[in-house]
């Protein structure tokens, strides 16, 4: 920044405690602070409302949220009794679409449910979803990631959809404020979970 090569900066996926380190750590040192956070949020992966969201919004940086649609979960490829066919994203990556585990499972019941709801409103699943992660007041916009023209024109019209009291209601019933249905969906999981050496104490130490 100091050398004119961008002119703002900001994190991706950092839980609340390292937000707020690191913006303590620009006002120590005087160095410039981010200014958004990149998490990753939809109706699905909810687990940032509890302390990231409300954390930028004290700090006042903007939320540019990655994967709204759940990576294809809330697309409508995924419903009950339809034939999912294997796609390179879900061999990449299986603890996320490995039906076989439950908590792919439950985000097969949620997509389902919340199909449901989206009919009911009149409004499509795509919409319902991009709508809902829209009417967070901490979301300035969100990363859409469309790989054809079609489905650019699929999302694009989510951005004027505004969800009333009663349709996120029904939302909340389906996936409660704060609930991410499957941990590996978070995108950032702690070193010292990941990492056993970290959290064993060596033999014979104490």
């Amino acid at each position: 920044m100091r050398a004119g090569k961008i002119r703002y900066a900001g994190c991706s996926t950092f839980p609340a405690a390292h937000i707020v380190e690191a913006q303590w750590a620009s006002e120590r040192r005087g160095l410039e602070r981010f200014i958004c956070e990149q998490p990753p949020y939809s109706i699905l992966v909810r687990g940032i409302e509890a302390e990231v969201l409300p954390t930028c919004q004290r700090y006042r940086m903007g939320v540019i949220p990655w994967s709204p649609l759940a990576g294809g979960w809330l697309t409508g490829r995924y419903r009950k009794g339809r034939d999912i066919a294997p796609s390179h994203r879900s061999q990449r990556i299986p603890q996320r679409f490995d039906l076989s585990l439950p908590a792919n499972q439950a985000k097969l019941d949620a997509a389902d449910a919340l199909a449901t709801v989206a009919d009911d409103a009149g409004l499509g699943l795509i919409q319902l979803a991009l709508g809902f992660v829209l009417a967070h007041p901490a979301v300035t916009s969100a990363i859409i990631g469309p790989r054809t023209m079609e489905q650019l024109k699929g999302q694009l019209d989510g951005g004027d959809v505004v969800l009333g009291d009663d349709v996120l209601d029904r939302i909340d019933e389906v996936v409660p404020p704060g609930v991410t249905l499957n941990p590996a969906d978070r995108g950032w999981i702690p070193p010292a979970l990941e990492r056993p050496w970290e959290r064993r104490r060596p033999p014979g130490a104490r």
